[in-house]
C-alpha cells in the first residue's frame, strides 16, 4: 500500500511466516490447504459497519471492539504453516492486514487520517503467534513476496485514495475472483483516468509500478489493459494523481 511508500526495508521482517508464490494463474480453491480458517466472523463486521462503496463506520467499530478483538485474537491464535496453500495464506494475510488496520483506527479514534498516528506503519502491534509485527512487515516482507500484484488493491490503509475495504472477509475459495474484483473496480474507479493515449494513475503505480511488470505485463499500461476497454497505446503518457489520506470514514 502507498503507506509506506517511504518506508525504507530496513527493519522490517517476516520472522519465519511462510511466503509462497503464486505460480500461473491464481484459482480459487479450498482442497490443497491443511487448514482453512473460518472469516467469517470479520465478514459479518465489514457488512456491518462497510458500505458497498468502501465507507467505514469506525463508531460503529469502537462500538463492537470487543467482537473486533476477538476476531484478531482468532487471527493471531492461527499461525500459518507450510501445510498452508498460497490461497489460504494470501486470504489470511490480507484480512490480517486490514482488521488490524481497522484496530489501529478504532484505537487512536477520533482522527482526521491515519497519518496523525505515530508510525503507523512501524508499529509492532500484531500479534501471531508468539512474534509481533507491523503493518509494514506484513505488506512489504509478506504479501509483496507472494508474486501476486492485486494484493494492492485488496489491503486497505484506512485512506480516501486506497482501493475500497471490501465489505467481506477475503477467502481462499473466491480469493481469485475477489482479487479480479477489487483491482477492476479501482482500476475503472475515480483515481485513475485512462484514455488510449494518457494516463493520470493513482500514486500507487508509481510507488509500486514494478509490481505490475511480469512477462506477460511488461509495463503498467499492459497491466491496466487487462481491465478496461479501452485499448492503451505502449507510447501512452503516465502522470499521477495525489494522495488524500483523509480517513475513508462514513459521514
Amino acid at each position: 500500500m502507498p503507506q509506506c511508500n517511504n518506508l525504507s526495508a530496513a527493519g522490517l521482517s517476516n520472522k519465519g511466516l511462510p511466503i509462497k508464490e503464486v505460480t500461473g494463474k491464481l484459482t480459487s480453491t479450498t482442497a490443497n490447504s491443511s487448514v482453512n480458517l473460518n472469516h467469517d466472523a470479520w465478514t459479518a463486521l465489514l457488512k456491518k459497519h462497510v458500505d458497498h462503496q468502501g465507507n467505514v463506520d469506525y463508531k460503529g467499530f469502537k462500538k463492537d471492539q470487543e467482537k473486533l478483538k476477538e476476531y484478531l485474537n482468532y487471527l493471531s491464535k492461527n499461525k500459518p504453516n507450510d501445510g498452508w496453500s498460497v490461497q489460504e495464506l494470501l486470504a489470511y494475510y490480507i484480512n490480517v492486514y486490514n482488521a488490524f488496520t481497522v484496530e489501529l483506527i478504532v484505537e487512536n479514534y477520533p482522527l482526521s487520517s491515519i497519518k496523525d498516528i505515530r508510525g503507523p506503519w512501524k508499529q509492532k502491534f500484531i500479534l501471531i503467534g508468539d512474534e509481533t509485527f507491523s503493518l509494514g512487515d506484513v505488506e512489504h516482507k509478506i504479501l509483496r513476496k507472494m508474486n501476486e500484484p492485486r494484493i494492492h488493491f485488496a489491503i486497505n490503509c484506512a485512506s480516501q485514495s486506497c482501493p475500497k475495504l471490501l465489505n467481506e472477509a477475503y477467502v481462499a475459495a473466491k480469493i481469485d475472483q475477489q482479487l479480479n474484483a477489487a483491482a477492476k473496480k479501482f482500476i475503472l474507479s475515480s483515481e485513475n483516468k485512462l484514455s488510449e493515449k494518457q494516463l493520470q494513475l493513482s500514486k500507487i503505480f508509481d510507488w509500486f509500478g514494478k509490481d505490475f511488470i511480469s512477462d506477460s505485463t511488461p509495463t503498467v499500461a499492459s497491466f491496466i489493459n487487462k481491465y478496461t476497454e479501452i485499448h492503451i497505446q505502449p507510447n501512452a503518457k503516465v502522470t499521477y494523481f495525489d494522495y488524500n489520506w483523509s480517513l475513508n470514514e462514513k459521514k
